[in-house]
C-alpha cells in the first residue's frame, strides 16, 4: 500500500509522468497493435485469381470474351453521346411533394 501512495504523491508533483508516460504508452501501443491488424489483411488474402474453369465448376457465369466490358467499348459509347445539350433538372427536396417537380418538368417539355 506504501508503494501505491509513493506512486500516487509522484504522479501528483510531476506531470509528465502523470500525464506524459501514459499518452506515449498510448501512442507507442496503438501504433503497434494496428501495425498487427494491418498485417492480417495481407496474412488472408488470396492471392490467385480464378480462371474462366474454375469460376463454372464453382457455379460462377461469366460473359464470353466478345461480350465482357472494355474500356475501349465504353470510350465509344461516350463518343457517341450528345453532351451539348442536356438540362438540368432540380430533384425534389424532403419536405417538398412530388407534385412540383413533376409540374415544373412539365412546363419545361
Amino acid at each position: 500500500m506504501a508503494f501505491l501512495a509513493d506512486i500516487q504523491k509522484l504522479m501528483k508533483r510531476n506531470r509528465f509522468i502523470g500525464y506524459g508516460i501514459p499518452f506515449l504508452v498510448i501512442l507507442v501501443g496503438g501504433s503497434l497493435a494496428l501495425k498487427q491488424f494491418a498485417q492480417l489483411r495481407y496474412t488472408f488474402r488470396k492471392k490467385r485469381l480464378l480462371s474462366p474453369e474454375e469460376a463454372e465448376a464453382a457455379g460462377i457465369k461469366l460473359k464470353p470474351p466478345d461480350e465482357r466490358l472494355t474500356i475501349e467499348k465504353e470510350y465509344e459509347k461516350i463518343q457517341n453521346m450528345d453532351l451539348d445539350s442536356w438540362v438540368n433538372v432540380r430533384g425534389p427536396r424532403p419536405w417538398e411533394p412530388s407534385e412540383n417537380t413533376d409540374i415544373n418538368e412539365k412546363k419545361r417539355t
